[in-house]
């Protein structure tokens, strides 16, 4: 008789937000477009433990963790979702990045 054992992984780092603050290769500052569908992040805002900590500007969205939302011409997009998110943010109003 052979008995076969799954062994889960972790992820590779793939799916993680790295030191530089990139996700897959998405810097996490920037303009960022709310959709409903196809896109580059699915984010869960969260109270505890965040992945990101995110600060809305108005203008210059250029540290990690920065972001203005436009209606038009992103640097990336997201969908707010309730489960399986890429990333969890807790917006802040000062000290934004990752915690």
């Amino acid at each position: 008789m052979v008995v076969a054992a799954l062994t889960v992984l972790p992820a590779s780092g793939e799916d993680t937000i790295d030191e530089a603050c990139f996700f897959n290769g998405i810097a996490l500052n920037g303009k960022v477009q709310v959709v409903e569908s196809f896109p580059d992040i699915k984010v869960k805002t969260v109270d505890s433990f965040p992945d990101l900590k995110v600060k809305i500007v108005q203008s210059f969205p250029s540290n990690c963790g920065e972001w203005q939302f436009v209606e038009s011409f992103p640097d990336f997009k997201i969908q707010f979702v309730e489960s399986f998110p890429d990333i969890k943010i807790k917006m802040v109003n000062s000290f934004p990045g990752l915690p």
